[in-house]
């Protein structure tokens, strides 16, 4: 069994990991930037090293530094939560040659899922729908042009390293097109260094939904439902919930095995997402693997029961999973906001700073991730996520009940935060119906009094 584990990460995750740990009667250690030093995982946990300066690239993306802690500190396996090292085979290679067990998929599966264009024929070789598009990065405008009129427009221009909506681009026409690919390249070699790029049809308002993956090191693979991630400003999720409202009991189940054959293409061990575009008509597409646990993974957890974060240690420990495909039930629904310390009224404009009042909603039927407290400031380098609140009930009516009372009762003061928006989104009667797609919230703020997240005053749903 695992002894210690050193928590390659900061904020809410890092904190979630401590507590799985904790429960396990496994040790921590936190590594932390020195903007970090006032953060709770650094306070919860056994033991604690700062790596580096305030920037990532100082600190959390350096390798060397958090395999030196790991050297020091005498740790068995590192846990890299979700961004940062989290999906960079290189350092899941350098933890093992070091003998550190690296909690997550083996490294060749990382870079098989990693790039989108190999990612999509291996799953396509295993029988897994995926969008009609390029065989593969076009080098060319004129190649990309060509496979655009070949598809039929819209077309979107994707990154294969990307991700986070960075490096993606929509042409609807070939003059449009000649812009936008030269754009999309652009911003991939900025923010990726890798300035290759796909094309493929672009579907217009669909459903974002991804299927939980769960795969020991003994070849088992279950899949743990899924989750609908529609609710997404400029491709940056901000609600989720399972079950989704739009699957049916087929669809479900078809989903689900496609996701199981696309996890076992990439021999695949540890937790995953395997993520789907489906259309109106219900036809669903493979668009990529994130082979790492999600931000939104507790809405599952609440779902099925089931602890995600303990599972990955287990399985990374050799362990068997302990229970089948059968054993894996879904008797509740659960929807996540993400807490983030933004101003959606000056265009979701970062807001760090010192937080004075800051209380957390409870009550049955409401779970909190946070790192924030109050006299907690927020460092401004890095994502802006403080937090995330997850609601469920044994129905959809009754989440959205507990969601709107919870974000009712969380108060955060000093900062800005996107708890108007979420509230105001909980009770509009569109979101409410269970309709909305991921043209949603561009409707959504057509709709919606510009200074609605000035005075905080809300809608009536």
């Amino acid at each position: 069994m695992i002894q210690k584990i050193l928590i390659a990460n900061r904020g809410e995750i890092a904190l979630r990991i401590v507590r799985a740990c904790r429960e396990l009667g496994i040790k921590t250690l936190a590594v932390y930037s020195e903007a970090d030093l006032q953060s709770l995982h650094v306070q919860l946990a056994d033991e604690a090293i700062c790596i580096g300066g305030p920037r990532s690239n100082e600190s959390y993306l350096r390798a060397d530094r958090i395999i030196s802690a790991a050297e020091v500190a005498d740790v068995d396996a590192i846990h890299p939560g979700y961004g940062f090292l989290s999906e960079n085979a290189d350092f899941a290679e350098q933890c093992e040659s070091c003998g550190i067990k690296f909690i997550g998929p083996r490294a060749q599966s990382i870079r098989m899922m990693g790039d989108k264009a190999v990612a999509k024929d291996t799953v396509r070789r295993a029988g897994v729908p995926i969008v009609p598009g390029s065989d593969g990065p076009v080098s060319t405008e004129e190649e990309a042009v060509k496979v655009a009129r070949r598809i039929g427009y819209p077309v979107i221009i994707k990154a294969v390293a990307g991700g986070g909506g960075r490096g993606m681009r929509i042409a609807h026409n070939d003059i449009s097109f000649a812009k936008e690919f030269h754009v999309a390249r652009n911003e991939a070699e900025k923010a990726f260094g890798n300035g290759a790029v796909y094309v493929e049809r672009y579907i217009q308002n669909p459903r974002h939904i991804e299927f939980q993956i769960l795969a020991d090191e003994h070849g088992k693979i279950l899949h743990l439902g899924e989750r609908d991630c529609s609710m997404q400003r400029r491709h940056q999720k901000l609600i989720e919930e399972s079950p989704s409202p739009f699957l049916t009991p087929d669809l479900r189940a078809r989903m689900g095995q496609a996701a199981i054959a696309a996890a076992s293409a990439a021999s695949y061990a540890n937790a995953g997402t395997i993520e789907f575009l489906v259309d109106e008509k219900g036809e669903f597409y493979f668009i990529e693997m994130n082979t790492r646990i999600q931000v939104e993974h507790p809405v599952t957890e609440e779902v099925t029961g089931i602890d995600l974060v303990k599972q990955q240690i287990l399985v990374a420990a050799g362990e068997h999973l302990a229970f089948d495909q059968k054993d894996i039930t879904f008797t509740k629904h659960a929807i996540e906001c993400r807490i983030n310390a933004e101003d959606p009224a000056r265009n979701f404009a970062p807001s760090p700073g010192t937080i004075g009042l800051y209380y957390a909603p409870g009550g049955h039927g409401v779970r909190v991730d946070s790192h924030a407290y109050g006299g907690y400031t927020i460092p401004p380098y890095y994502d802006s996520m403080i937090g995330k609140l997850i609601a469920y009930g044994s129905t959809r009516q009754i989440a959205l009940q507990r969601a709107y009372r919870a974000l009712s009762e969380y108060l955060v003061r000093g900062v800005k935060t996107t708890i108007p928006l979420h509230k105001a989104i909980i009770s509009d009667p569109l979101f409410c119906s269970g309709k909305a797609t991921t043209s949603y919230m561009e409707d959504f703020f057509a709709r919606m009094p510009p200074d609605l997240f000035v005075t905080g005053d809300q809608p009536q749903g």
